[in-house]
C-alpha cells in the first residue's frame, strides 16, 4: 500500500505550529514519518520526544491471540492521537486485571486518501471481551455519553424535561440490564450454584 506523500506534505505544511506539534510521530508509518521529519526540519521546531506506543513490532503476541476478541479500534488519521487513545484503553484494561494486546494494521488504500494511515486495535482474551467492553464503557466512554445527555437535557423546555423519563428514553438499555441479571441468575440456578452476596 502506498501512502500519498504529496497529500501528507501539503497537509503538514497547512497546519499551525500548535497543530503540527500535536502529531505523534510514533503513530505514523515510515513514509509518513519521512514527510513529518521534512516538515519538522522546515519549521525548525524543537518537539519533545514522546513515549512510543507499543505495537505488534515491539510486543510479543500472547498465547491467547488466536482466540482474541477486538474490544477497541480507531483509525490513525494525520493530526489525531489514535495511538495515545489505544494506550489509554490498554492502561484501563490492565488496571482492571485484563490482559490485552495492541497492534496496528494498515488501512485500505481508499482511506489513505482521506488522511487515514493505519488502524490501532486492542484485543483481549475472548472469554473476557464482555467484561472488557463494559469496563471501557464505564471508565472511558460513559463520560462522553453523560456529557451528550446533559447537553441534550439543557436544551429542553421545562415540559420536555418533565417528559424525558430516562427509563422510557433508554428503555432498551434498562431492558438489557434486566435480561443480563435474569440470565445470570438463571444459569446459577441451573447449575445449582448460590448467587454472590452484594
Amino acid at each position: 500500500m502506498e501512502v500519498d506523500t504529496e497529500y501528507l506534505q501539503r497537509y503538514y505544511s497547512s497546519l499551525s505550529d500548535e497543530g503540527f506539534s500535536e502529531i505523534d510521530r510514533a503513530d505514523l508509518v515510515e513514509a509518513a514519518q519521512k514527510c513529518y521529519d521534512k516538515e519538522l526540519g522546515r519549521r525548525q521546531l524543537d518537539l519533545p520526544d514522546e513515549k512510543s506506543i507499543f505495537s505488534s513490532s515491539h510486543e510479543e503476541k500472547p498465547e491467547w491471540i488466536n482466540e482474541a476478541a477486538e474490544v477497541y479500534s480507531a483509525n490513525s488519521i494525520v493530526g489525531t492521537d489514535a495511538g495515545k487513545d489505544a494506550d489509554k484503553v490498554r492502561s484501563v484494561l490492565q488496571a482492571a486485571g485484563i490482559p490485552c494486546y495492541v497492534d496496528v494494521c494498515e488501512d485500505p488504500p481508499d482511506e489513505v486518501a482521506s488522511g487515514a494511515v493505519h488502524r490501532w486495535r486492542v484485543s483481549v482474551p475472548g472469554r473476557l471481551s464482555m467484561r472488557a467492553t463494559s469496563i471501557l464503557d464505564r471508565d472511558i466512554f460513559n463520560d462522553e455519553f453523560e456529557a451528550i445527555w446533559r447537553t441534550h437535557l439543557e436544551m429542553l423546555t421545562d415540559q420536555e424535561l418533565s417528559d424525558a423519563e430516562p427509563k422510557e428514553i433508554f428503555c432498551g438499555l434498562f431492558d438489557r440490564i434486566e435480561r443480563v441479571v435474569t440470565s445470570y441468575n438463571d444459569e446459577l440456578s441451573r447449575r445449582g450454584l448460590a448467587p454472590k452476596r452484594s
